[in-house]
This record gives C-alpha cells, sequence and structure tokens, in this order.
C-alpha cells in the first residue's frame, strides 16, 4: 500500500476534527438558542447541560455510515483510488463551505451540505470513469449515482420552512392568549398541565429522535408505536402531576423544561447528525482498510455497501471534540446571534440585513390584511386580545424574549421532527428550529412596524443561504474532485494547502471581524462615554482629511481620489447613522445615571451624522463632476476655494485638539472664526452670483462651486453644534472630573 493514501487518511482523519467543530460550531445554534434567549439560566449550566446531552447521544449513537459509506453514490462501481478521491473532495468542501457559513453568521443544515458535497465530489469521479470508457456515455452517470436522496433533501426545506413557520406562529399565538406576557398569576394554576405537555413532546422526541437507534426493536418502544395516543396521554398526566407537585416547592418549573429541552436537542443532534462530520473520514479508513486486507488499489468498493457500525473509542473521542468545541468556539455564539436579533422582543431590530421590494411588499401587505380584519372583529374583542400581547419583562431578565416562548420554541421543534421521524419525513432539525423561533416572534409581536421589514429581509437571507448551501456545497466538491482526480498528486497538494491555509486564517487569526467587532461592542457596553468620545474625535479627524483631499482633487481633476473620497464618506456617513439606530438601547442605559447625559448624547449623535452627511453631499457632486468630463473650475473659483479651504482646515485643527484633549477653553475662539467663515462664504457666493450675471462663469461649474459653499456651510455649523454638545455631554457624565483638564 503506497504511502500516499497513509497520507490521505491522515488528513482525513485532521479534517475528521476540524468538521466536528465547525459542524457543533454551525448546529450549536439548534439547541442552545432557546436556553440562551431566554436567559433560563447561567451559560455554564446552560452548556453543562448541552454537553451531558452531546456525550449521551454519542455513546448510544448507533454510528451506522451508511450516508457516507453508499447513500449518493453506488460504491461497488468505484475503484479504491477513485472512491478515496471522491472523499478527500468532500471533505475539503464540506468543512471550508460551513467555515463561510458560520464566519457569516448564518445557520445551516450540515446534513444539506454533506449530502450535496458527496453528490458533487461523486459526479466528478464519476466523470472521469466515463471519460475513460469508450463504451459509456453521459447516461451511463445514473447507476454511479444515487440522486433521490439529494431530492429528498430539497424538498425537506421546502416542508421546513412552511410547516415549521406555520406551526410556530399558531402554537406561540394561543399560548400567549393563555399567559400574556404577565403570565405569573394564571401559570400557578394550570402551568403545570401547560409544561406537561411540553414535557411530553420533548421526552417524545428524544425517545424516537435522539434514542431511536438504541431503543429500536425495544418492547416498549413498539407498545408506544401500536398505542400512541393514549401512550402520551399517559405521559402528559404523569408529567403535569411531577411538576404540580415540583411547582408547590415554588421551583421555577419552565426553567426544568426548557433544560430538558435544550438536553433532548442536543441529544438528538450528536446522535444523528455525527455522520455528517465523521462519517466520511470513517468510510475512508474503511475502504483504507478493504484495500490493504486485498493488497490492491484497483479493488472495488464493494464492501462499502454493508452498514458497519463505527467504533466506539472514535464515537467517544468525536463525543469530546464536540463538547471541547461548545466550551470555547466563539463562532458559535456568532450564529447564535443571527437567530436571536431575528427573534428578540425588543423593536430595536438589527438593520444589518437592510431593506428589500420583496420585504416591503409583504409588510404592506400584512397592513392590509391586518385592517381587513380589524372591520370584521369587534372593537372589544381585539382590545382583549391586544391586551394580551402587551409586553412586560415580569421576569426581569433582561432577556431578548421570556421563557414561555423559549419554552414554545423547544416543544414545537421537538414535536414537529420527532413526528417526520416517526413518519419518515425528512425534515432537517436546522430548518425547523430556526423557522419556529421566528413564526413564534411573529406571533408575539415582536416584528412591529419599526423592524419588521429588516426581520422579513433578515430570514430571506438565511433561507436563501440554505439552497445556495446545497449549489455552492455541489460546486465546490465537483470542482475539487475533478481536480483531484484529474490532477493526482500536484493537485492533492496544492488544495491540502490552499485549504490548510484557509481554516487556520479563519479559526486562529485574531484579526477576524466579528472577533473585532465583538470586542468594541464589549468596550461600548463597559464604557459607553469613552466610546462615543474616540468614535467623534476619530470621525472629525477623517472629515478633516477627506474635506480637504476632495478639494484639492477637485482642482486637479483626480477621478480616482474623488472616488475614493466618495467611498470614504459614504462610510463615515453609514457608520454614524448606526449610532441613531442604537440610540434607544444606549439611553436605557444613560438614562438610568443621568438624563442630562442621555440628552446631550442624543444631540452629540445627531450632529454627528448631520456633519457626515453635510460631507458626503460634497464629495458626491464633486466626484459626478469630474466623472462626467465637466469643465474644471476657473482660477477664481480655485481661489475662493482654497482660502476657504484654509479656514476650515484652521477652525478643525482647533476643534479635533478640543476634543481630544477634552480642553474646550477655546470654545470662543472657534466661535469666531465660525463667523468669519460664513462671511467669507457669503463674499464668495455674492462674486459667483455675480459672474454668473456676466456671463463669465460655466453653469456646471457653478453649480458644483455654489454646491460646495454651502455644503461646507452646513458642515462647519454642524462640527460647531457638535463641539458644544459635546462639552456638555462630558461636562454632566458621570465622573467628569477625572475627564477634564
Amino acid at each position: 500500500m503506497s504511502e500516499f493514501y497513509t497520507v490521505i487518511i491522515g488528513i482525513l482523519g485532521i479534517l475528521a476534527i476540524s468538521g466536528l467543530f465547525v459542524g457543533v460550531t454551525n448546529d450549536a445554534v439548534n439547541f442552545l438558542n432557546s436556553a440562551i434567549g431566554s436567559k433560563v439560566a447561567s451559560m455554564k449550566v446552560i452548556l453543562a447541560v448541552a454537553s451531558f446531552g452531546i456525550l449521551i447521544g454519542v455513546v448510544t449513537s448507533s454510528g451506522m455510515m451508511e450516508v457516507a459509506r453508499s447513500g449518493m453514490f453506488n460504491p461497488g462501481l468505484f475503484t479504491f483510488h477513485e472512491v478515496m478521491m471522491l472523499y478527500l473532495g468532500v471533505m475539503f468542501a464540506n468543512v471550508i463551505l460551513l467555515d463561510l457559513y458560520n464566519s457569516w453568521g448564518l445557520p445551516t443544515s450540515t446534513t444539506v451540505s454533506l449530502i450535496f458535497c458527496l453528490l458533487g465530489s461523486a459526479i466528478a469521479v464519476s466523470i472521469f470513469k466515463i471519460s475513460n470508457d469508450p463504451a459509456q456515455g453521459v447516461a451511463s452517470i445514473g447507476q454511479y449515482i444515487n440522486t433521490s436522496r439529494a431530492m429528498g433533501i430539497v424538498s425537506a426545506i421546502l416542508l421546513s420552512v412552511v410547516i415549521a413557520f406555520t406551526c410556530g406562529t399558531v402554537i406561540m399565538y394561543i399560548s400567549r392568549l393563555i399567559f400574556s406576557f404577565r403570565y405569573t398569576v394564571p401559570f400557578r394554576r394550570y402551568g403545570s398541565v401547560w409544561c406537561g405537555a411540553s414535557l411530553t413532546a420533548i421526552i417524545y422526541f428524544a425517545i424516537f429522535k435522539g434514542l431511536k437507534s438504541v431503543l429500536a426493536g425495544h418492547a416498549f418502544v413498539n407498545w408506544v408505536d401500536a398505542h400512541l395516543i393514549l401512550a402520551l396521554l399517559i405521559c402528559w398526566i404523569i408529567c403535569s402531576l411531577a411538576l404540580l407537585f415540583i411547582q408547590r416547592f415554588k421551583i421555577n418549573i419552565l426553567r426544568i423544561t426548557i433544560l430538558s429541552g435544550t438536553f433532548a436537542l442536543a441529544l438528538a443532534f450528536a446522535g444523528n447528525d455525527l455522520v455528517n462530520f465523521i462519517g466520511v473520514p470513517v468510510a475512508g479508513f474503511d475502504a483504507f482498510s478493504i484495500a490493504r486486507h486485498a493488497g490492491s488499489t484497483e479493488i472495488l468498493m464493494e464492501g462499502l455497501n454493508e452498514n458497519v457500525p463505527a467504533n466506539f473509542l472514535i464515537l467517544l473521542a468525536a463525543g469530546a471534540v464536540m463538547i471541547l468545541t461548545l466550551w470555547t468556539s466563539k463562532k458559535a455564539m456568532h450564529v447564535s446571534d443571527t437567530e436571536i436579533s431575528l427573534s428578540m422582543q425588543d423593536d430595536d431590530a438589527q438593520q444589518q440585513y437592510g431593506s428589500s421590494l420583496f420585504s416591503r411588499t409583504i409588510v404592506r401587505a400584512a397592513l392590509n390584511i391586518n385592517a381587513g380584519i380589524e372591520r370584521v372583529i369587534p372593537e372589544r374583542v381585539r382590545t382583549a386580545i391586544s391586551r394580551r400581547f402587551e409586553f412586560e419583562d415580569v421576569e426581569h431578565s433582561g432577556a431578548p424574549y421570556d421563557m414561555i416562548r423559549a419554552t414554545v420554541n423547544l416543544t414545537t421543534s421537538a414535536l414537529l421532527i420527532a413526528m417526520a421521524t416517526s413518519l419518515k419525513l425528512p425534515l432537517s432539525t436546522t430548518y425547523v428550529s430556526f423557522m419556529v423561533a421566528m413564526g413564534s416572534s411573529l406571533a408575539d409581536r415582536a416584528w412591529g412596524r419599526e423592524s419588521a421589514v429588516y426581520r422579513i429581509s433578515g430570514v430571506m437571507t438565511v433561507v436563501a443561504g440554505w439552497f445556495v448551501t446545497a449549489l455552492g456545497g455541489f460546486l465546490i466538491a465537483f470542482i475539487v474532485g475533478l481536480a483531484l482526480i484529474y490532477g493526482g498528486t500536484p493537485a492533492f497538494i496544492i488544495i491540502t494547502i490552499l485549504c490548510g491555509w484557509m481554516l487556520i486564517h479563519s479559526n486562529f487569526r485574531k484579526k477576524d471581524k466579528e472577533s473585532v467587532v465583538a470586542r468594541q461592542q464589549a468596550e461600548t457596553d463597559a464604557d459607553i462615554i469613552a466610546s462615543l468620545r474616540d468614535e467623534v474625535c476619530t470621525t472629525m479627524e477623517s472629515a478633516t482629511r477627506i474635506y480637504d483631499r476632495t478639494l484639492i482633487a477637485v482642482f486637479k481633476e483626480n477621478r480616482k481620489v474623488l472616488r475614493d473620497m466618495v467611498k470614504e464618506s459614504n462610510d463615515l456617513f453609514y457608520r454614524s447613522r448606526e449610532h441613531k439606530y442604537t440610540l434607544l438601547p444606549t439611553l436605557k442605559k444613560l438614562q438610568g445615571s443621568d438624563v442630562n447625559t442621555a440628552h446631550y448624547y442624543v444631540q452629540v449623535v445627531d450632529y454627528l451624522n448631520e456633519m457626515t452627511k453635510a460631507l458626503m453631499h460634497i464629495t458626491r457632486p464633486a466626484f459626478e463632476h469630474i466623472d462626467n468630463n465637466h469643465e474644471g473650475l476657473s482660477m477664481e473659483q480655485t481661489r475662493d476655494l482654497m482660502s476657504i479651504n484654509d479656514d476650515v482646515e484652521s477652525i478643525y485643527r482647533r476643534i479635533n485638539f478640543m476634543l481630544r484633549e477634552g480642553d474646550f477653553s477655546e470654545i470662543e475662539t472657534v466661535l469666531t472664526m465660525r463667523d468669519q467663515l460664513f462671511e467669507s462664504i457669503a463674499d464668495a457666493i455674492k462674486s459667483e452670483l455675480t459672474r454668473i450675471n456676466e456671463a463669465r462663469s460655466n453653469t456646471k461649474a457653478s453649480m458644483l462651486y455654489l454646491t460646495i459653499l454651502n455644503e461646507t456651510k452646513n458642515m462647519v455649523l454642524q462640527s460647531r453644534n457638535l463641539l458644544k454638545s459635546q462639552q456638555y455631554f462630558l461636562k454632566h457624565r458621570p465622573g467628569a472630573k477625572s475627564w477634564s483638564k
């Protein structure tokens, strides 16, 4: 046996560990989000419960690797070498694809990734075989590939999205009607019955999804299958009585239900999705063992059609890696943030997804439908229902949503997945968990008019990403598979180095963009005042540089520099605008200590936004003027603008110094300089009007010249107001004496 294949087995082993890391990072969102989103317990407790579920799921897993071994292709028609190239292409494509999704913070399905990577790589190797056999044509590819499994996965995406979203919406709406947000009193009366139903669904899910392979054929499971309704009713009664007894001791049974659901989802995840991470490497090792025993690399891999359980020690080691990843992966929390931000109760929605025509159309249609329904339903009924949905944080935890919704999310997800499993319907765990959370947040009226458009855009981004997973996984695996099977050893070395570099670059570099954003957010939460001061100073210094370079570029008609200045001014404006979108959460923190501080914070943010807007209105017309090849500014216009630029630079130099040092002793000097500048701008405008009347000025150049003068006046005016508000803001902040000089 060539050492080449031994190296491949080693690489597959390394990629298996990496696949576990990347896969757990992606799928942790499925079983952690309800507990994290409701703050049911500390993060350590939540991770401990999930870790226990993973451990039980791994050690009780049958370890059957049928999907990786023969689920998408017929191994009996491929040689050992071809199968090894096929598996290697799958692992390279699978790990890279999932890592990209984790970096983007989008949850996706590891099952879809595995299936379509297998399909793409298998087709690549099949093309290689057909091209080397004149007796076969393109039609022969059907005997190598099993496409029915892939079609089942595609149908599962559509089925999961529609069913999960609908069920999540309906069940959450009914639950909120029963309990409302002020659920404390009604929950004491019949909360045990409601939680008993939830716990029954979770237990049913754990048995038929998480432990189905262990309990298959057991007399108890057979009896439950034969008397399902009776079994569920008995379980409901027992759970309700047990929870009622526990509730008498002032124990919050919602916490028990949510943590039980977290355990069950983690159990099912480890027991059933393990093949997605280690199935291909284990199948590759089995193929290696078969070829080594036969003493030939040209042997056909008929032996892979036999379903052989994986080694228990391999499963245990995989479980250890999964648990370690769960506790250490920062990207897992980043993926969780996506779902939580889209489902949180606060109407200060994340707007990173922007607005789209589709989302705006959906919101308008929903508003029209709602208006029609309101005309039919009596006002008294509408008022009574609305009171049930009036938000109140009775838990006082500051969680994105309460424990009632977290229980609904877990219960509905568990029930849908368990029912689909018992009926042998192909539902995806990822898709069900995500869409149930979106449906429940919609029913809970978290999608207010202020945020609905952005939430819909976010959901559509994630759903579209699921379909891209299938296409992307297929194409990446197909290309990598072709390169490996045709390129031989050189292609193998190049692809291995490239993939290794990508994984190291993504997982170990400290300058990862998401980590920087997370650190900045943590600093903002820890010290809002210091963060704003730094932001104001940085923005003002950037504005000074952009304004100066823009005018010089206009004088020299330098289109490239102007294009860069447009981009930088746009970035500056959108960054300052983000502060306005995050005003309310920040004000809630500031107003807890000082109303005056919050008041001046609003002024600073508003003036900062207006100043950057004025700058943007200078750079854009300047670039468009030069980009359209219009005639440049005259000598008189250039001379006037150069003089004004010098005055602006002097004012901004003093403003920047005062902002950076916190010393506002020269603020009146800046006021005097500003008034002198405004007089100069007025004189320049009068001179230009004279030139226009005397037909000594080009129309386009005059329009640009006047635009620059007016926006310069606005920019300096807002900068002066910003300086004054910043002075008052720092004066009224807590611990003011420690900042001033």
